[in-house]
């Protein structure tokens, strides 16, 4: 599953770049232009992203160090 994260994390950062809204004039809703709604949407998946990378990609190990380190007072 980490690499599923990883290759979303990519893909994001392609999409990140949105040259094709740049001359778009349309308004989202009657005042939104199209490029700030994109990047709104594109923040909710960035979101969304972070919340599988904190599931299923992060290094259980070193959360467990850590926290045994403060069970026991201080570093080991």
């Amino acid at each position: 599953m980490k690499n599923v994260v990883y290759a979303l994390i990519v893909i994001m950062a392609i999409i990140h770049q949105d040259f094709w809204w740049w001359d778009n004039k349309t308004l989202v809703f009657g005042f939104m232009p199209l490029g700030l709604f994109y990047h709104a949407l594109f923040s909710c998946m960035a979101a969304g992203v972070w919340a599988l990378a904190i599931k299923w990609a992060w290094p259980s190990d070193i959360e467990e160090w850590a926290e045994s380190a403060d069970e026991q007072g201080g570093e080991q």
